[in-house]
C-alpha cells in the first residue's frame, strides 16, 4: 500500500485539468484550510458520496498508565469525526474485499499478510468428500 502525498495529488490534477502546478496547489491548498476553519468552529461538512466530518466532544476520563499502572486524569477534548459516504465505501470495501481474496487464496491472513494458521494446513470443506 502506498502513501500519495499533496503533491503527488498536485500532480495528477494538475495533468487531468490542464492547470500549472501552482495554480493547483494554491487550490487543493485552499480547499484544506477551509476544511480546517470550519472544523475549528465548529461546522460540520458534508461532502456528498464523499462522507462527512465532523466534531465531538470526548469526556473526559480516567486512564491507566500500561508502563507503570499509574492512574491518570485525561482531559475533556474534541476530536474529529469522519464517516464514510456511500461511493468512497463501495470503492474501498471492494479493494478489501478483493484484497481479503487474494490472501485468502494464497494463505494469507489479510490483516497482517502473514500466512494464516486455518488455510494453511487445513483441506477445504470440498476436499473432505
Amino acid at each position: 500500500m502506498a502513501t500519495i502525498t499533496k503533491k503527488e495529488l498536485v500532480n495528477r490534477i494538475s495533468e487531468k485539468t490542464g492547470q500549472t502546478k501552482v495554480v493547483t496547489k494554491q487550490v487543493i491548498q485552499m480547499f484544506l484550510d477551509e476544511i480546517i476553519d470550519e472544523l475549528g468552529s465548529g461546522n460540520r461538512l458534508e461532502f456528498r458520496e464523499f462522507g462527512v466530518f465532523e466534531i465531538k466532544e470526548r469526556a473526559a476520563r480516567k486512564a491507566q498508565n500500561p508502563r507503570t499502572l499509574q492512574k491518570v486524569d485525561v482531559p475533556a477534548k474534541r476530536v474529529v469525526k469522519f464517516k464514510v459516504g456511500r461511493m468512497m465505501k463501495e470503492k474501498v470495501c471492494d479493494v478489501i474485499d478483493a484484497r481479503s481474496e487474494w490472501h485468502q487464496a494464497h494463505g494469507q491472513d489479510a490483516a497482517k499478510g502473514a500466512p494464516s494458521n486455518s488455510s494453511v494446513s487445513q483441506p477445504s470443506t470440498s476436499d473432505r468428500r
